[in-house]
């Protein structure tokens, strides 16, 4: 089959994607006709690429196999919350489930561990490692539990820092900066051992707290920067990418396990091709951002990102999270990431 062309989603895309399509599960046959009905739930907008390219999936995966198994999928957290849904999918109630690394750290801690500071340079260096020896790691960890991963990893993206004062050109500029950060520990000790003041804040607080200076700055991917018009109240984006995120697509390992082989492979092969599809539309997506976001006002600023690497390497950030997750782990994220601790 010919290779289908990253799509192009603009930042209005993005912003009408909620009003523009219907919160309801993407059907594309009676469920009576399958052999096998499941279901995939998301939790990103209809025309995010997750479930653009998600969508492509299930409709090779039904016409692949003459329609024994039909994969229905609910967008936008339809089913749940992500962490209700983490639940839903270990007990079989959804078959299968996308979920960031962050939050599949709380059941998989293994899985966090890509999550850690200046770890990746590059998306060469990410997608070596995760479709690697590191990545293949963190599957084997996966498949300890009632889930298992059922696809190579997609991007969630790098996460950069945002200003409306304060240039964060080098490390030291982060001393005594307050930046929002969500609940999740890793990013939290990150800025603490930079000498920045983090501050957990809920996303729907994040463009009230920038507006009225509780906090001086954030961190997020560019989209995200984006559809939440963080523009308006920051003026500076620093391109530190000082922490990598990415999906799993995760199955129910009965329900999976319930296919016959030759289903089975049919849905990691399509899942796959559409993991490298969205790849590449994420990293399109952040570029076309940078532009868009450069004409409404924003300021970019291209940061060495060794010199925070460096910077975080004298402090006891790497050592205190090798403990955590042990040596055999670490051992697997230096093969890939270089010498930390």
């Amino acid at each position: 089959m010919p290779t289908r062309k990253p799509i192009t989603l603009s930042r209005r895309k993005l912003l009408m994607a909620g009003a523009a399509v219907p919160l309801c599960a993407i059907l594309t046959r009676p469920a009576s006709a399958a052999e096998f009905t499941y279901k995939l739930a998301t939790g990103q907008d209809p025309t995010h690429p997750v479930n653009v390219r998600a969508k492509e999936a299930v409709d090779r995966i039904r016409e692949a196999t003459n329609g024994r198994l039909e994969i229905n999928l609910f967008p936008a957290n339809q089913l749940g919350s992500d962490t209700d849904l983490l639940t839903q999918v270990r007990n079989g109630g959804v078959e299968f489930f996308n979920l960031s690394s962050l939050i599949l750290a709380t059941l998989v801690p293994a899985a966090g561990i890509v999550n850690l500071g200046f770890l990746f340079t590059s998306y060469d260096a990410v997608w070596k490692a995760m479709d690697g020896e590191l990545g293949a790691y963190i599957r084997a960890q996966i498949a300890r539990t009632p889930i298992m991963a059922v696809s190579s990893p997609w991007d969630n993206g790098f996460r950069h820092v945002t200003s409306s004062g304060r240039e964060i050109r080098a490390p030291e500029d982060l001393k005594n900066f307050k930046l929002r950060v969500p609940a999740a520990p890793n990013l939290t000790s990150l800025f603490q051992a930079l000498g920045a003041g983090p501050a957990p804040i809920n996303f729907n607080e994040v463009y009230s707290a920038l507006q009225t200076k509780v906090v001086d700055g954030q961190e997020n991917p560019l989209p995200i920067i984006a559809t939440a018009r963080l523009y308006e109240v920051q003026k500076t984006c620093s391109l530190t990418g000082h922490v990598w995120d990415n999906y799993w697509i995760l199955g129910n390992k009965r329900a999976f396990e319930k296919l016959p082989k030759d289903v089975q492979e049919i849905v990691t092969r399509e899942l796959d091709r559409s993991a490298k599809d969205e790849r590449a539309d994420v990293a399109k997506l952040s570029e076309s951002l940078r532009a868009d976001l450069t004409a409404k006002g924003m300021q970019f600023i291209d940061v060495d990102r060794g010199a925070f690497r460096q910077a975080l390497a004298k402090t006891s950030f790497y050592a205190d999270w090798k403990t955590k997750f042990g040596d055999e782990a670490w051992a697997q994220l230096e093969k890939a990431a270089g010498k930390l601790s």
